[in-house]
């Protein structure tokens, strides 16, 4: 797997990403995570629809839990066949968790714990932490990535907007 050393930063200090971001206008590449109840779910399963896909370390650290937050109030005013998935690899039973305990109901969050798939597709897993960068990609109901953004620093949030005006033009 192609090794990326210091393209993000935790706190300023330079991690390695491991694999490559699927580029914009191309094909985004299937996945298989768990939800919350340890079924499987591929990306291929919401071909048809608009999605967003919020790559995160942890749910339970706050820069994660204010995004995540953010994206479940901003549900509320995006077109119906619109999914948002996070993804960690927080354990499917912590996500169930934090979910209840957060009042998230429209966001979906999966578990790339058991075999990284997803971290390994789009070049999300943090080699120094196995963890996932934060990242929010768009993908049309095609499949293909139309916003492809990796936030340098992992402390710091994403641009929602830009992630929101993309899916907005395609709905």
């Amino acid at each position: 797997m192609t090794e990326h050393p210091g393209a993000i930063t935790m706190k300023g200090n330079p991690l390695t990403l491991l694999g490559n971001l699927p580029e914009v206008g191309q094909a985004a590449p299937d996945f298989e995570v768990l939800d919350n109840n340890l079924t499987p779910v591929k990306l291929s399963s919401f071909k048809g629809k608009i999605c967003i896909i919020a790559s995160v370390p942890s749910l339970d650290t706050p820069i994660c839990d204010i995004e995540t937050r953010r994206f479940n109030t901003e549900a509320a005013q995006l077109s119906p066949d619109t999914v948002i998935l996070t993804i960690s690899m927080d354990l499917p039973f912590a996500q169930k968790r934090w979910c209840g305990a957060a009042g998230i109901d429209k966001v979906i969050t999966l578990s790339d714990h058991r075999n990284a798939e997803f971290g390994a597709a789009f070049g999300m897993i943090i080699k120094e932490l196995r963890l996932l960068a934060r990242a929010v990609f768009v993908i049309d109901r095609s499949g293909i990535v139309r916003l492809a953004q990796l936030v340098k620093e992992v402390a710091q949030e994403p641009d929602y907007g830009a992630a929101l005006s993309v899916v907005k033009q395609l709905a």
